[in-house]
């Protein structure tokens, strides 16, 4: 490196991307339904950049991130730059921005990349194909654009990008790959062109660039970190250059952090919340920068300014110096908690979202430096003591309730004991065909309940619109001739965020939106204190639905780790205590729900593999009471009650011992845009009940043809007796239109016929 670096003090490896009003959300939509152009959508997407780094430099950052905007997905964007694009998007004929979306969102019969989970997120990547053959070749144009509009703006920015070691390991071989093909043998050719973006950078005149290397948080082999040597060995010792800082989040680095210290890099990012610095010194760890993440960039909790302080010390008494950062992006919190002026005070003045965060960031590193913030300081103390304190957090009956709780609580019967009592009841036909719960949410709908919340619409009104929608629903699936109905969840805004606004010790906010994928938002809710269920929350509209057929119609929960996982969770207890107070709560619904007749209840568990711990010393304590918390929401019921559960959109090898444990009566699994690769692990683990690996991705706008759900089903029986398998789709069918679902379901149950 030949140049001098600015300073870097304070920053953060990435802030919210989708628009604090969603503007890129609606710009993206408008222009994939072709109301608007792609002019229309660079405009939105530029003032979002413009936005952020203004943004950022106001606050008071030294050293601003560039390259963090994203149209879909940062994952697919180093696709792009890197020129790993699948060979069967070449024949469609697109532009490099069509075939973008392409890869996201298949088009003209092209499957899409598969999509899974980012680490222990809920937000999703796209997988790249890396096969022998693939051609690797830079395309820089994003990251120079981006870094030559901040800098018109007058704002230096320091390039952030998914470092090559990572996006390898994240990689799936290419179809067509031969066996023993893993995408890290093209790790050489990729850091070449890794070469290349830098000596590009260098030419642009930027000074910092970052490279993400989250893999390693994970356990990996001695292969492994060599590779990760190799990288940085290689790109280090390139003669002109940026700086390197080699981020990482989400848990500690363990042996990858001797690797990097040892490696001719400027800088390392270290998650200081999900992780902790070693006991012990690290060799070359003293002549780095470390940029310490004592921020939580992942949940809505004020800092302790004074702790985080103490771990900064520490950083600085072993490192060559010191920075101060978040964990990881600021993408998985809202924008700014000054949006939510309807929060109750007391609850507000607990939180911190995105442009908080950021400003105790920059609280922090003005400390370090010796400057006076003790009003800052003092501001955090008093609200950490008033939420300790604060007796709405405490609820002595949940308490009770679960000390008195045995393990019996968290039994059901045997299983071969109860599949007889359900075959008897139910009356299914060998492949049952259904859907995992929710249907197209329209226009109307949405509006009615905004109307609703807003009360422009009273509760008689809303109810008769929402019961008119369930009947349609059931109409359309008994027209279409699945065998189990849902009701279609019509008055839910979210799976998570309807049980969350029904139950006590939550929150939900009025703007705090997250993105989850491409153009996907939620808003998750805030868990705060002990959790209860004062009233039934879903009976009044799944004993509607099945009033209206003979067919049996599922009632519809969410279960306790996904309530947690996509929820912003207190963190003044251990998790699994609150696990076990979401399942009581569910508990008393999944009761009641039978007393009123309902014969089948799901109980969807999509977040199970997402809040896996990634290194395996630390799962047993988890998948320990996630399990409990499952059977403790679900053990309650008589052996004719047909329980069913949903995981979606993970890698599924590392937890099939624990979803046989679940002990659910009938599991439904993401499988489609993955092509049934779950299945043979599955089968390979001997689990033994109801089984639906997922025959239509509903995560892409394409309609599957009966041929094709017809294939996927018997690939899935060469592996699942016929008496196991269940017929249904990836996921809920909320985000997809009915033009689109009516042919899809059609298509499935079909299927479905000729394969009995």
């Amino acid at each position: 490196m030949t140049r001098p670096t600015p300073a870097l003090t304070a920053t953060v490896p990435g802030y919210p991307r989708i628009g604090p009003d969603r503007e890129l959300k609606r710009a993206l939509e408008a222009y994939w339904s072709g109301a608007s152009d792609r002019d229309d959508l660079e405009a939105t997407a530029r003032a979002e950049r413009e936005r952020t780094w203004r943004r950022l430099a106001a606050l008071g950052l030294d050293a601003v991130p560039s390259n963090t905007f994203s149209l879909y997905d940062q994952v697919l964007d180093t696709v792009a730059l890197t020129g790993a694009v699948p060979p069967r998007f070449a024949p469609l004929g697109l532009d490099g921005l069509d075939t973008y979306f392409a890869m996201a969102r298949g088009a003209d019969g092209v499957a899409p990349l598969e999509l899974t989970k980012w680490f222990d997120t809920n937000y999703h990547y796209l997988v790249p194909e890396i096969g022998p053959a693939t051609r690797l070749h830079l395309d820089p144009a994003k990251p120079v654009r981006e870094y030559r509009e901040a800098l018109a703006l007058g704002v230096d920015t320091r390039p952030v990008l998914l470092g090559p070691a990572s996006f390898l390991l994240l990689s799936k071989p290419a179809d067509g790959a031969p066996g023993g093909f893993a995408p890290l043998d093209r790790l050489d050719d990729l850091v070449a062109v890794y070469a290349l973006l830098l000596a590009t950078l260098a030419d642009e005149g930027v000074a910092w660039v970052q490279l993400d290397e989250p893999a390693y948080v994970a356990d990996r082999t001695d292969a492994e970190l060599d590779a990760l040597r190799r990288v940085y060995a290689r790109l280090g010792e390139l003669p002109d250059r940026p700086a390197i800082l080699v981020g990482s989040y989400f848990g500690d680095l363990g042996d990858a952090l001797p690797v990097l210290a040892s490696s001719p890099v400027e800088a390392i990012g270290l998650d200081l919340v999900a992780g902790e610095l070693p006991a012990e010194d690290v060799d070359g760890l003293d002549g780095k920068i470390v940029v310490a993440g004592v921020v939580d960039g992942r949940n809505v909790w004020r800092t302790d300014l004074d702790a985080a302080l103490a771990t900064l010390r520490a950083v600085e008494s072993r490192a060559g110096a010191v920075a101060v950062g978040t964990s990881c992006s600021l993408l998985h919190v809202p924008y700014d908690l000054d949006a939510e002026t309807a929060l109750d005070p007391q609850l507000r003045s607990w939180l911190a979202f995105a442009d908080q965060k950021v400003a105790e960031v920059v609280t922090l590193a003005a400390a370090l430096r010796g400057e006076d913030r003790s009003a800052e300081f003092a501001a955090a103390r008093a609200a950490l003591a008033d939420r300790a304190a604060a007796p709405r957090v405490v609820d002595g009956g949940v308490r009770t309730r679960l000390a008195g709780l045995t393990a019996d609580d968290a039994r059901r019967g045997p299983y071969a004991r109860r599949a007889d009592a359900q075959r008897d009841r139910l009356g299914l036909p060998p492949l049952p065909t259904t859907t995992i719960g929710s249907f197209p949410q329209t226009g109307d709908i949405r509006r009615a309940r905004a109307a609703y919340r807003a009360g422009r619409l009273d509760r008689d009104e809303y109810a008769g619109r929402m019961r008119a929608e369930i009947e349609r629903v059931v109409r359309l699936q008994e027209r279409i001739g699945l065998d189990v109905l849902v009701h279609g969840e019509p008055e839910r805004n979210d799976m998570v965020q309807y049980f969350a606004e029904n139950l006590a010790g939550f929150v939900t906010t009025e703007h705090g939106w997250v993105q989850s994928y491409g153009s996907r938002c939620v808003r998750p809710p805030i868990l705060y204190g002990d959790v209860s269920r004062p009233a039934p929350i879903t009976v009044e509209w799944a004993t509607y639905a099945q009033s209206l057929t003979e067919r049996p119609v599922k009632g519809m929960l969410t279960g306790p780790v996904t309530i947690l996982a996509w929820s912003f969770v207190r963190d003044d207890q251990p998790l699994g205590d609150t696990a076990r107070q979401v399942a009581l709560a569910l508990r008393d619904e999944v009761g009641d729900l039978e007393a009123a007749g309902v014969g089948i209840v799901q109980v969807d568990e999509p977040a199970l593999r997402e809040l896996l711990p990634l290194r395996a010393a630390t799962r047993p304590d988890y998948l320990g009471w996630s399990v409990t918390a499952f059977r403790l929401a679900t053990s309650g019921v008589a052996d004719a009650t047909q329980v069913h559960t949903h995981l979606c959109y993970s890698e599924f090898g590392d937890v099939v011992a624990a979803i046989d444990g679940l002990d659910a009566d009938v599991t439904s699994i993401e499988a489609a845009r993955s092509r049934m690769e779950i299945v043979p692990d599955v089968a390979a683990s001997g689990f033994g009940r109801g089984i639906g690996p997922g025959v239509y991705d509903i995560h892409s706008p394409r309609v599957p043809g009966a041929d094709e759900v017809e294939a996927l089903l018997r690939r899935a029986l060469a592996d699942i007796p016929g008496e196991r398998l269940w017929v249904n789709p990836d996921c809920g069918l909320k985000t997809r239109s009915y033009e689109q679902v009516e042919p899809a379901l059609t298509a499935l149950v079909e299927a479905a016929w000729r394969v009995r």
